[in-house]
């Protein structure tokens, strides 16, 4: 069977659910991956309204799309974070609230409990999201960083995520960590120390996503071989870096996405430099057989031309494992 083919609605959370599940399956999706923000997932109703979530799981069905996860980014962004004014503008005025940090960190850590509440009462088994990061403001390290301060993020990120994944436990679900620049893990060298601050434990693994490793100079393809067992949802978008220097390098020179001097963009699906075929067959490699979610992302091209295409896109280059050597017609045993 083909992995489903789902759109991530962030980037589409400006629309009514209705409407994005009416486009979406015009597209030609399989399904959604619902953001907790906009009107297309409200974790406090779906805890306390009794037939929310049927409500939700019935606008989709009417649309013939099927739901595998939940995706709470924003909010998940703000219980590591140094909260500051910028955080303002994404995070719900309830968590927002009068804006002093400690309180804003902590609302963010509750909420992020009641939404893997929530997606078990959805009958979802995968949040995605961010965690956030105490430390990425030390990411280049001049003047010099004392490893103590890094080992303490570290700690940060573990006492503040493992009451979270506590709950994740109780009810079932998993936290999958888009693996991102300003998150706790964006490359495999600090995936891999976020998984050991945990001790492992199995409520926490990753959304992958290529396109945040590609423009970085990650082995994208090296990533799912490390991490395989801990690839617990997938996003796929493209990106594109230039062969040649620009005025602007990895970090973006401040520069908006779009501006001509920017050594990399994401690029909707196909039109980036991620080699997808080796995405595939590492997957394929790893047992991986949950969505393939289009997190859509182009800042020169129609969003609704960039959907259609990118699903399209996604099932040309989707296939299946093999289920036996390919030599093994011509064995004589």
């Amino acid at each position: 069977m083909p992995r489903p083919v789902t759109l991530f609605t962030g980037q589409w959370a400006d629309l009514p659910l209705e409407d994005v599940a009416r486009k979406a399956r015009e597209f030609g999706f399989d399904g959604l991956e619902l953001a907790c923000w906009g009107d297309h997932f409200d974790v406090a109703r779906a805890l306390a309204e009794d037939g929310y979530c049927q409500e939700r799981r019935e606008l989709l069905a009417r649309h013939g799309l099927q739901l595998h996860a939940i995706s709470n980014h924003l909010v998940g962004q703000a219980v590591c974070d140094a909260v500051d004014l910028r955080h303002k503008s994404i995070l719900p005025p309830h968590i927002w609230g009068d804006g002093v940090p400690d309180g804003v960190k902590a609302r963010a850590s509750k909420e992020m409990q009641d939404t893997a509440r929530a997606a078990a009462k959805l009958g979802v088994k995968i949040v995605a999201g961010f965690t956030g990061s105490s430390i990425w403001p030390l990411l280049y390290s001049f003047p010099p960083v004392p490893d103590q301060w890094i080992d303490a993020g570290y700690e940060d990120f573990a006492t503040r995520w493992n009451p979270i994944l506590d709950v994740f436990d109780e009810v079932g679900v998993r936290f999958a960590l888009e693996v991102h620049p300003t998150e706790i893990a964006f490359d495999i060298s600090t995936a891999q120390r976020a998984l050991d601050a945990i001790g492992n434990r199995p409520a926490f693994g990753f959304n992958y996503d290529p396109s945040h490793l590609g423009y970085q100079g990650v082995d994208y393809a090296a990533f799912i071989q490390r991490f395989g067992s801990r690839i617990y949802h997938v996003h796929m978008k493209d990106v594109w870096w230039s062969d040649t220097p620009k005025p602007s390098g990895v970090f973006g020179g401040h520069l908006a996405f779009g501006h001509p001097d920017r050594f990399w963009e994401f690029r909707s699906l196909g039109r980036g430099r991620i080699n997808f075929e080796e995405v595939m067959r590492q997957l394929n490699a790893a047992h991986y057989d949950g969505p393939l979610s289009v997190e859509w992302e182009d800042i020169g091209m129609d969003r609704e031309h960039g959907a259609r295409e990118a699903c399209a896109f996604v099932r040309s280059v989707d296939f299946p494992p093999a289920r036996a050597a390919f030599d093994s017609a011509f064995s004589r045993e």
